[in-house]
């Protein structure tokens, strides 16, 4: 007799996490704009590694010690202290190579100490930027999977459903998938899949307005296009680093 196939659900807020059981998963902390964009990006320009704290004061700290650099943002824009955001055009490889980011952003981080705080003890992260790659993992994993949207403030948000969708729609073959929140997820991303940008923008999505606003379009396309940075950030031991770096 085959062997059944592992689950995928999708979570589409931090707060909805207690829902499912993180303990026996692997975890995709998704945040697509910007938090997991920029982390797949810093590492396949050449950073040692990204941690991932939850407070600004935290990143400011802790980059003074080990001489990291210390980055990210609230509400769309550098936090006072660090000294750099959360735009992936910030980590070209001439700057990046060899170096450790220190990162706290107002989703993502949060989301992935929320998930260790839970029992997540297989954690990944995922954006359009390295969409393959987390596909590619997945499948040859035949685990369960949650995948963990970092959404605004505990809020939905139209993107990171947009990335569930996207990988659900490559992966569900090899997945028992009987969750509402995937199948809503694979809807939005089949109507919108043609132009992701020009979606965001229509439906003037949230984050699309907020970032915009900030004259960040740019980012936003990177952010929503496929296998940029084609590389799968696995956490470790408080870092995110890449598989046998």
């Amino acid at each position: 007799m085959p062997n059944p196939k592992p689950s995928l659900h999708t979570c589409l807020s931090p707060a909805l996490l207690h829902l499912y059981d993180v303990s026996n998963a692997i975890v995709v902390i998704v945040d697509v704009l910007r938090a997991t964009s920029t982390i797949c990006t810093a590492l396949n320009n050449g950073a040692r590694c990204v941690i991932p704290v939850d407070s600004v004061a935290k990143c400011i700290e802790l980059s003074k010690q080990i001489g990291g650099i210390s980055a990210g943002e609230r509400d769309g824009k550098i936090a006072e202290g660090l000294e750099h955001g959360n735009s992936p055009f910030e980590y070209p490889a001439e700057f990046i190579k060899g170096q450790t980011l220190v990162l706290t952003t107002t989703n993502g981080t949060k989301l992935l100490h929320i998930a260790l705080e839970k029992g997540a003890g297989h954690i990944v992260t995922g954006s359009f930027p390295n969409l393959g790659a987390v596909c590619d993992y997945l499948v040859s994993q035949q685990q369960s999977v949650i995948l963990g949207c970092a959404a605004w403030k505990d809020r939905i948000n139209i993107e990171d459903l947009l990335f569930a969708g996207a990988v659900i729609s490559k992966v569900k073959k090899h997945f028992d998938i009987n969750c509402d929140s995937s199948s809503m997820s694979e809807t939005l991303y089949a109507g919108a899949k043609k132009d992701l940008f020009g979606f965001m923008k229509a439906k003037n999505a949230s984050h699309y307005r907020r970032l915009s606003g900030f004259g960040l379009e740019k980012d936003i396309q990177y952010c929503l296009t496929p296998d940029l940075a084609n590389v799968l950030p696995v956490y470790d031991n408080g870092k995110l680093v890449l598989p046998n770096s």
